[in-house]
């Protein structure tokens, strides 16, 4: 590695010489930038209980069809899509920190619009709400979590991101199967405001003071978060105002993952695991399961331990062979979900009609009895051994060109014009 090298891969900010931080307030600061992905998480697994719970509503306005629960689930979506570009707005004008600030309002007022809605369209607008906050935060806390966070802790907190993502989804369908629509609603307010309070004690990123200019408060926040004023070296003169360029894809080094970084992020969302998270309990009722709340359950408890596995495992296993392994077992566990209604399809005794909780030796034998655990098992396999590696890979990923996008714009080393081409994996 020529010094040429070594400078450009030197980080922004890093403890002198290696050693490692005393102050442990990072921790703390990452937790409470991670209640937006816990948010973000409960927002998008609100659905999957409330949907059967307003179905049975006893007022007529409040009450579901078809059209309108598929809208509930779904238009969580279109705001989440006008979050991201409204975060990716107000981060580098507002900062991190008072982004993620802002990004609570709406998580608020969204869940306490439909904790007072009086019909269809109140419940519709608050989860539009809901959505807009998840966009943002799902931007902005990686971000702000990347850039507190020093070297040695840096992959761990960001792993974290992703686990409290399916946490927050899990904690809806623990809580839907006991609370109805309302308090649920109620419930989703708690993260939030709790991240609004905590977030009011923490400093901006030092990244982000430095860029604008800030020394004095970078040094401040440096002294909080790390225990110590640590050595950086500046960033150039006008780096906060270098950005990405379509002529930039030109190059091998930016198009090739540019692409690659798409194409999995598209057969991500057309896999059908946001379909699965936002009608988990709708689908198990339409498989005619006694105890849906339950199935949707295990299948949250399965996505949460096998998020934090797919983690732990991925620089291990690399990240290739998980993906084909993701795509195998995608496609063994959705043709045996759909053998299972088409084997269940109109039978008057329906197998699936078997409660999970009553042992399986009280039931009626019957060779039909097994596929009652097809649909919950070939679910449970999509989540772990498919979509979910694919999400944990994907958010290391988007981690990853974020950080490559940090390092051209931050360091001056890299104001080439062969940026990029020298040192392409690809």
């Amino acid at each position: 590695m020529t010094p040429e090298d070594q400078e450009e891969t030197q980080p922004l900010l890093g403890p002198p010489g290696g050693s490692a931080p005393l102050s442990r307030r990072v921790f703390l600061a990452a937790f409470a930038a991670a209640l937006g992905p816990l948010s973000f998480g409960f927002a998008l697994g609100y659905s999957s209980p409330a949907i059967p719970s307003l179905r049975r509503a006893a007022s007529p306005a409040l009450r579901l069809d078809d059209d309108a629960a598929s809208w509930f689930g779904a238009i969580v979506t279109l705001g989440a899509a006008a979050g991201g570009v409204l975060g990716g707005w107000l981060v580098d004008r507002a900062g991190r920190k008072l982004t993620l600030l802002l990004c609570t309002v709406p998580f608020v007022v969204g869940f306490a619009v439909i904790t007072a809605a009086q019909n269809v369209w109140m419940l519709l607008g608050g989860r539009l709400l809901t959505g807009l906050a998840c966009g943002i935060a799902s931007l902005v806390a990686p971000v702000y979590i990347s850039e507190i966070s020093y070297p040695s802790v840096r992959g761990l907190l960001g792993s974290c991101v992703q686990l409290m993502v399916v946490i927050g989804i899990l904690l809806a369908y623990l809580a839907g199967w006991v609370l109805e629509w309302r308090w649920l609603a109620v419930l989703g307010c708690v993260p939030a405001s709790f991240m609004m309070l905590l977030m009011c004690y923490m400093p901006e990123t030092p990244r982000f003071l430095l860029t604008q200019q800030r020394r004095q408060e970078a040094t401040a926040a440096m002294q909080f978060l790390w225990g110590s004023e640590q050595v950086w070296e500046e960033p150039p003169v006008g780096a906060e105002h270098q950005g990405f360029h379509l002529a930039q894809l030109r190059h091998p080094g930016i198009y090739k993952p540019f692409i690659i970084g798409i194409s999995l992020m598209a057969f991500q969302q057309l896999s059908g695991i946001n379909a699965v998270m936002f009608y988990a309990e709708t689908i198990f009722e339409e498989a005619k399961f006694k105890d849906s709340s339950l199935a949707s359950v295990i299948v949250g408890v399965i996505q949460v331990l096998f998020t934090a596995m797919a983690a732990l495992i991925m620089d291990r296993a690399g990240r290739r062979l998980l993906l084909t392994l993701s795509g195998v077992v995608m496609v063994f566990s959705t043709s045996a979900f759909g053998a299972y209604f088409k084997l269940t399809q109109g039978g008057p005794s329906n197998s699936s009609h078997v409660d999970l909780l009553t042992p399986l030796s009280t039931e009626p034998a019957s060779a039909s009895v097994g596929l009652a655990w097809l649909a919950v098992g070939s679910m449970c396999l999509f989540i772990a051994g498919g979509a979910q590696a694919l999400r944990s890979l994907l958010a290391c990923l988007r981690l990853l060109h974020l950080q490559c996008l940090f390092h051209f714009v931050l360091c001056p080393g890299n104001q080439r014009t062969d940026f990029g081409a020298n040192h392409s994996p690809f």
